[in-house]
């Protein structure tokens, strides 16, 4: 697969870099820009993003690896993420997770044949008090039920 890589990505990265009193502390701004740009963050992204700022690229692999917010492969349309951390845990986050998995047929690391929803599990996104909970793409659903969870996924069809 072949990307292209934008003089307008190229540019935003540029000034994210200018933000910062090194180059090395601008890569995780600059992978979020790549992100947004591509949908995940491909190794020839990293190469990309390493050869721009100056910096190694073991450095840029080793941040996307770390963080779970890079996404490694592409995901559905719908980025289902269930928080597992233990308040969700607690509060039937594994339930929903569960039924998630029933009702789209995919489980976590997986994403539909449509390419329509992806699902994983992460740890803690901050909700503790609204759990279980989970993330699509940018939004927060709380205080999740298996009947709430129905209707998010309709709307999302």
């Amino acid at each position: 697969m072949s990307f292209v890589f934008s003089e307008e990505l190229a540019r935003r990265v540029e000034e994210a870099a200018s933000r910062y009193p090194s180059r090395m502390a601008a890569v995780l701004p600059a992978l979020h820009l790549v992100q947004r740009e591509f949908g995940w963050v491909p190794v020839e992204a990293q190469a990309w993003v390493a050869e721009r700022l100056g910096v190694p690229e073991a450095h840029v692999h080793g941040c996307v690896s770390f963080y779970t917010l890079y996404r490694q492969k592409p995901v559905g349309r719908h980025h289902i993420q269930v928080c597992r951390t233990l308040s969700c845990a607690l509060r039937g986050a594994g339930g929903i997770s569960d039924h998630i998995t029933k009702r789209l047929g995919i489980r976590p690391g997986e994403t539909t044949a449509d390419g329509r929803f992806s699902l994983v599990e992460v740890e803690c996104l901050g909700s503790c008090g609204t759990a279980p909970m989970f993330q699509v793409n940018d939004d927060y659903h709380e205080n999740l039920t298996p009947e709430r969870v129905d209707a998010l996924l309709e709307t999302m069809r």
